[in-house]
């Protein structure tokens, strides 16, 4: 609804109220200009009426002018009077009689002008009631982009910034599009024949975003009003996501603490049946609501919460899960700022795994502390089982087991600037082939059974017994972990 107190708020048009101060509250419905002494046959209640007084030679003619216009209900009189510095004042005098509002327009601003500014603002009104009637109908944001689209006069799509299509079909090149987004001083911001306009929560970051995507270049107010309409479906659906995260965060706890409740949990879940994965989340500035963004991002049908520094997902099991998350944190990376993300994946369980599984992604995640990379997807099928067990062990006690192990071969490099370390390394990781591990090492076999031979009399072990060359493999692992 567009009111006469709106219209005196628009500065450029800077019209001045001459009378009528209690009734700026009339809403406007059209723009409508007139010389006619009597305009009244072509008025039909809530015009904005503009005149420049032709009609104006006395008292009389502003009498039956005002009275006109009373008699149709308009939403007030816009004058000009070129010829004179202030409008007549009977006219005023008139106005006041009827409870008609004047505004006077500067005799340098144009009629058209006015027209102008109030039919585009009448318009995006008209399209702001037909949108917001697909929303109060609760149609869906398909229907609504719909709608939009049709409104615009070009296509439209919402994506996440994950790169997900949310709703509009599919998008070529979607994925460079939402970096585009993440990275741009300023939006809306149009770029190769598209034009990304922000879908953001109040008080939400850019990260937490939808973009809206509009093909050309649509007027700004009208894309800026179809963002802040799919904003409301996109707060719908975070309400509802909210509502299924209830269960998240007991459910968690009896997993973290092998309740006896655990099976109730998953079924008040819905995954008593189902065969799931642990998603363990973290940043390196202890950032959880960036961690639950992201998960929550990245896996749009799990359950996510948190605990402590900490951000669990348990999903439903899917080969797929832990290529989505590495893809979905890759076009993320612009948007973290300072940040680095950490993700460890479970290995597919069933209930009676949650337990382990959740240790495994918490493992995994610590894994990838030592890789590189402005965020890290460690999942544990691709670890093998003695690192995942070497991560489970304090950084203080495999420091102490790796020194009790090798410590004299150690301290014996330190000595004489030796690598008999490394030798060691190489000969296990060949499974004790002595032709494999000279070729690796590039030295004679022979050069090699006496490295190995010092090792052994260094640590008085016997590298041919299995159980020996475990024990040392480990202590190498472990040392790995802790450098």
């Amino acid at each position: 609804m567009l009111l006469l107190r709106t219209l005196l708020g628009m500065t450029e048009l800077r019209l001045s109220l001459q009378t009528g101060a209690d009734q700026l509250d009339r809403a406007v419905t059209r723009v409508y200009g007139t010389e006619l002494p009597d305009p009244s046959r072509y008025l039909s209640g809530g015009e904005l009426v503009l005149s420049g007084l032709l009609w104006h030679h006395g008292p009389q003619d502003s009498e039956t002018f005002v009275r006109s216009l009373a008699a149709a209900n308009v939403a007030g009189l816009a004058a000009s009077e070129p010829h004179h510095d202030h409008l007549p004042p009977d006219l005023v005098t008139a106005c006041e009689r009827h409870h008609v509002p004047l505004l006077e327009v500067p005799v340098d601003l144009s009629f058209a002008t006015i027209t102008e500014r109030v039919s585009a603002e009448l318009v995006g009104l008209s399209r702001h009631r037909r949108l917001l009637t697909v929303v109060a109908e609760g149609a869906g944001l398909p229907a609504l982009l719909l709608a939009g689209s049709h409104e615009l006069g070009a296509p439209c799509w919402v994506l996440s910034t994950t790169g997900r299509v949310v709703a509009g079909g599919e998008l070529p090149g979607r994925v460079n599009l939402v970096k585009e987004f993440l990275q741009a001083d300023r939006l809306p911001k149009t770029i190769r024949g598209t034009t990304l306009v922000p879908v953001s929560e109040r008080g939400g970051n850019r990260l937490t975003s939808w973009v809206l995507v509009v093909a050309g270049e649509p007027q700004h107010e009208a894309a800026a009003e179809l963002a802040s309409l799919v904003a409301l479906e996109r707060l719908r659906q975070a309400q509802g996501r909210q509502i299924e995260n209830r269960t998240a965060a007991p459910l968690l706890t009896a997993v973290l603490h092998a309740s006896a409740d655990l099976d109730s949990r998953l079924a008040a879940a819905g995954l008593e049946h189902a065969r799931l994965r642990v998603v363990s989340a973290v940043t390196n500035d202890q950032r959880t609501d960036l961690a639950t963004a992201v998960l929550e991002e990245a896996l749009p049908r799990a359950l996510v919460t948190a605990a402590g520094d900490t951000v669990y997902a348990i999903a439903k099991a899917d080969d797929s899960v832990p290529d989505e998350v590495r893809t979905a944190l890759k076009v993320m990376e612009p948007g973290l700022g300072s940040s680095r993300v950490l993700v460890g994946i479970s290995s597919p369980v069933t209930a009676r795994g949650l337990r382990g599984a959740a240790e495994e992604a918490a493992h995994a995640r610590r894994l990838g502390e030592r890789r590189g990379g402005r965020t890290c997807v460690v999942a544990g099928e691709e670890i093998a089982l003695h690192q995942l067990l070497l991560a489970g062990v304090p950084e203080e006690l495999r420091t102490s087991l790796r020194r009790r192990l090798l410590g004299p071969v150690l301290d014996y490099d330190a000595e004489h600037g030796s690598d008999l370390v490394g030798t060691l390394r190489v000969f296990l990781d060949r499974g004790g082939s002595w032709t494999a591990a000279a070729q690796k090492l590039h030295v004679h076999v022979n050069t090699l059974r006496y490295r190995v031979g010092r090792v052994e009399e260094l640590l008085g072990v016997d590298l041919a017994e299995f159980e020996v060359r475990v024990d040392l493999f480990l202590a190498l692992q472990a040392g790995q972990l802790s450098a």
